[in-house]
């Protein structure tokens, strides 16, 4: 009979390892050789309890101090013959109850049949910049389960009711040995359920629901961003045995909008000046979603300046005032021109002076220094 491994050896610590070290590698080893996640695999099993007699000795101080003095035959003879502990309390202290239902699918009996949520549901939703400015409401249609009128939710034919399952005796779960473990697995008869229906509903089938079309009103906040999501609790699928209705996510797109672009809560808006107005200034109206605004231009406005309007953006959603308007003027210059204008405008640069535009300054005397 070969000898056993040494159990710092199966954990894969040193020896002078501590608590946490044990627990970390006893922990990555349960959950990668664990029976239920290598059904293919007979090895697993073996591996899977050869690390859990490892971590139950090395964990306990007194079993780990005779361990590494007198090793496998120092604990047998202060009568600690085999693993000792039950696999379940050993999960409970690693995984904590709860987490042996999420890890391991409920085998040792964490998952109990009786009622369970229904499954959420997500749509999507269009709406304009101008309704996510405002909010707004709106009516959706979806598709979803509702409990058969016939049956009243329960998959059996009116009169008559589901019946305790036998093959599991109502717990929805049944055990079956596998090497060193007694694990507990779906109940192949009632699939969970504890019960099974004898005589199905004609209407559903035995399902308990049908499919229909149903109508919701929703409201949209003002302010909602792009990619934003709304919850209606209790708005998505009816629950397994009478428990209760998942969620209905609904995700809101914002369509763009032919004149402002959004960051977030403020708003740009490109806006279009002539060369007299950005020369000589001017007061201008500009577009904001609420309507007309009046706007300066200072004298001597350069093409791409932005201008900015506190108040006049988005809303936000969370309720802390709105945001800003960028205003980015374009300056156009005329492609046709009148004799009149073109005589202007020559004696206009007759009398041009070159400190008059200080973009273009600044860009000649670079040009002087780099040929100086």
């Amino acid at each position: 009979m070969p000898a056993a491994r040494d159990f710092y050896e199966v954990l894969g610590v040193e020896r002078g390892a501590s608590d946490e070290d044990l627990k970390k590698a006893y922990r990555k080893l349960a959950l990668k050789f664990h029976p239920d996640r290598n059904p293919d695999d007979p090895s697993a099993a073996g591996r899977f309890k050869e690390a859990t007699e490892a971590y139950q000795v090395l964990s306990d101080p007194d079993k780990r101090r005779l361990y590494d003095q007198y090793g496998p035959e120092g604990l047998r003879g202060a009568g600690f013959g085999g693993a000792g502990m039950d696999p379940r309390d050993i999960f409970e202290q690693i995984f904590g109850q709860s987490g042996l239902s999420d890890l391991f699918g409920g085998m040792f009996g964490g998952t109990r049949a009786g009622p369970r949520q229904g499954s959420h549901l997500r749509v999507g939703l269009h709406v304009s910049l101008k309704e996510a400015f405002t909010g707004t409401e709106r009516t959706l249609q979806l598709r979803r389960h509702e409990p058969c009128d016939d049956c009243g939710g329960s998959g059996a034919r009116k009169g008559t009711s589901p019946e305790r399952c036998g093959t599991c005796a109502g717990r929805g779960r049944v055990q079956r040995s596998q090497g060193f473990f007694m694990m507990q697995t779906v109940c192949p008869a009632c699939r969970g359920a504890g019960q099974v229906i004898k005589d199905p509903c004609k209407r559903c089938r035995g399902a308990g629901v049908k499919e229909q079309k149903v109508e919701l009103r929703v409201h949209i906040p003002a302010g909602i961003p792009a990619g934003g999501q709304l919850r209606l609790a209790g708005e998505g699928e009816p629950g397994a045995a009478g428990g209760p209705r998942g969620d209905l996510f609904v995700v809101v797109d914002v369509e763009d909008h032919p004149l402002f672009e959004r960051d977030g809560d403020d708003l740009l808006c490109e806006v279009p000046i002539s060369f007299t107005q950005a020369a000589l200034g001017a007061r201008i109206d500009v577009p904001t979603l609420e309507g007309a605004a009046e706007l300066d231009i200072p004298a001597g406005t350069q093409g791409g300046e932005v201008f900015r309007l506190r108040g006049r953006g988005m809303p936000s959603v969370h309720g802390r005032g709105k945001g800003q308007l960028l205003i980015r003027v374009a300056v156009e210059i005329p492609k046709k021109l009148s004799a009149r204008q073109k005589e202007l405008l020559a004696e206009f640069g007759r009398h041009d002076s070159e400190g008059a535009t200080p973009r273009r300054s600044s860009f000649l005397d670079k040009v002087r220094k780099v040929f100086e």
